[in-house]
């Protein structure tokens, strides 16, 4: 199993929640932690930007990323959502096979 973590931004942390809670019972990700009072700085249409947000830190394994990313692009507000995956390189074995236990 190769298992990533996929950072998802999002506006506000109703919007998140009710993405984190979509991509967990739908078996996309095992765990979705939300860490509000983030800034953001960012170029967006010839524009610097500065918005506060929230960021969603999924647990998932590598296969399921694809329905993960088309998931919440469906649910999100945002034309553009940032959805990036990263390795896990190590972790707990217990975790980790929780992890591939209760995802798709």
């Amino acid at each position: 199993m190769e298992a990533i973590v996929v950072y998802i931004t999002a506006p506000n942390e109703e919007e998140a929640a009710k993405i984190a809670k979509a991509v967990v019972e739908e078996r996309l990700a095992a765990c979705v932690n939300i860490v509000k009072g983030i800034r953001s700085i960012y170029s967006w249409q010839g524009k610097i930007e500065d918005d506060a947000e929230v960021l969603m830190i999924a647990k998932t394994q590598r296969h399921l990323f694809e329905s993960l990313k088309n998931r919440v692009k469906e649910l999100h507000s945002y034309k553009v959502p940032e959805i990036i995956a990263l390795p896990i390189i190590e972790g707990s074995e217990d975790y980790l096979n929780w992890l591939k236990e209760v995802t798709g």
